[in-house]
């Protein structure tokens, strides 16, 4: 039970978390650092995620990040996505090095907001840092300081754009040796749907005067209105011009408001032996009832 436990933080850690949820700061970033890791406790960078569950080194380091992401909400998983667990690796995976995928490495991640193509999608998204010994920063960017024409805002609160899923919910990167059952035969079949026919959405939603966001460019198809694309175009740009870095260093626990930034990776060399960076990642709901049609029971926060 992570939000029992979560109670017994420390008062600081918790009212951070408390301000963080409530007041919804623009900066839309939390960060716990100094956490102690155990190099030789946690051995070696896994070449994979598969497979990895059967020795978890860094079991610690997953409850803290759980319990830390309970002060906000529920951590969720989707059936989809890393089988179904609720705390993923990203690490770099030598198949995916050119990938558009957490665990490429030689390609630009680009900026996103997590799982923007699913209604279910997070509200946070919480990054434990095991090891980055190489400095990759994590690219970052909110609304803050960024304005817009009104007739773009306009156009963006309007429900012109579609999202295709990302990489990560295929079925080709599901684990070989997981069964396909009839619930999961679904699952891939509700993905595959929504990335043949993908609903027009809103980029932006809520208050005008202080949007949440909703895109992912390198997954969206151009938009036929043309005022609706020059809108799109326009805050592309303008995240482009103002996007920024974070290098996540190890003991880092980093908090990313999933409605109102996005976030990325630089691209970085990776050498697949053991060294490269590690970071543990969990999608936080704060309501998990909107999705129970989604879910095989209550108490379960695998999202089907």
């Amino acid at each position: 039970m992570a939000p029992v436990y979560a109670q017994e933080l420390p008062r600081r850690v918790r009212e951070a978390f408390a301000r963080f949820r409530l007041y919804e700061p623009e900066e839309a970033l939390l960060l716990v650092d100094g956490y102690p890791i155990d190099e030789e406790k946690l051995g070696p960078t896994p070449p994979h995620w598969k497979g990895y569950k059967e020795r978890n080194s860094a079991l610690e380091e997953e409850m803290l990040l759980v319990m830390l992401g309970s002060l906000l909400g529920t951590c969720i998983g989707w059936t989809t996505q890393q089988d179904g667990r609720i705390v993923h690796d990203i690490l770099p995976i030598e198949e995916h090095k050119d990938e558009q995928l957490g665990s490429g490495s030689e390609t630009l991640l680009w900026w996103h907001v997590e799982d923007a193509f699913h209604p279910l999608r997070g509200d946070y998204l919480g990054m434990g840092c095991l090891r980055n010994p190489d400095g990759v920063a994590t690219t970052f960017c909110t609304l803050e300081d960024i304005e817009l024409a009104p007739e773009h805002i306009d156009r963006l609160f309007e429900e012109h754009y579609t999202i295709r899923p990302d990489e990560s919910h295929l079925v080709k990167n599901k684990a070989d040796n997981r069964k396909v059952d009839d619930q999961l035969r679904h699952s891939y079949q509700e993905i595959h749907l929504m990335n043949e026919r993908p609903p027009k959405l809103a980029v932006l939603f809520g208050d005008r005067k202080a949007p949440y966001l909703r895109l992912d460019p390198y997954f969206m198809d151009p938009v036929e209105d043309p005022a609706a694309q020059a809108a799109l175009d326009a805050l592309r740009e303008a995240i482009d011009e103002k996007i920024g870095r974070q290098v996540l260093t190890q003991g880092c626990f980093c908090f990313i408001d999933n409605f109102q930034a996005v976030h990325g990776r630089l691209p970085f060399t990776a050498r697949f032996d053991g060294t490269d960076r590690w970071i543990k990642r969990v999608n936080i709901t704060r309501d998990l009832r909107k999705s129970r049609a989604a879910r095989e029971r209550p108490e379960v926060p695998i999202i089907l």
